[in-house]
């Protein structure tokens, strides 16, 4: 599953910045997630679901849903904004989780481990869709954070 809004690459694939492209199924909000698993022919054993952060608290509900079914939800997102706070949902979903695996890319700047996406653009929106023009990722001591308006 992936967010609706997120038509970088792909409408119907999830697409990294590498190129890796993954068949996706696209949910306008995060109730979505729930109607399009009962929609399938056979209820699968796990969902996963990119860009969790852009469903925001929403996703918790639907995420309890497929939990309840007995369904595994993997997630992936941003846990961290451009301004340096944390993303809901992972304020709720990590003490939830089985398992918590932080990826971390290599820092635009040094080279170290990544753990921050720093924006690049001008926008008052906090998510923006958005790929290497608009977003790097850096460590935590190259972070500038995003000025606040």
């Amino acid at each position: 599953m992936k967010p609706e809004l997120d038509t970088r690459y792909a409408s119907d694939e999830i697409v990294t910045h590498t190129g890796v492209r993954i068949p996706a199924r696209n949910a306008r909000a995060a109730a979505d997630i729930v109607r399009l698993v009962d929609s399938e022919p056979a209820l699968p054993t796990v969902v996963a679901i990119d860009e969790i952060h852009f469903f925001a608290s929403e996703a918790i509900d639907a995420i309890d849903a497929l939990l309840a079914r007995d369904i595994s939800v993997i997630v992936v997102g941003c846990d961290i904004d451009h301004y340096g706070d944390l993303f809901a949902p992972f304020d709720a979903l990590i003490p939830r989780a089985d398992e918590v695996a932080r990826i971390h890319g290599t820092c635009a700047r040094c080279g170290a481990p990544s753990t921050h996406s720093e924006r690049l653009v001008a926008a008052t929106e906090r998510i923006i869709v958005g790929g290497k023009n608009e977003f790097i990722a850096t460590c935590g001591a190259c972070f500038r954070p995003s000025p606040r308006a």
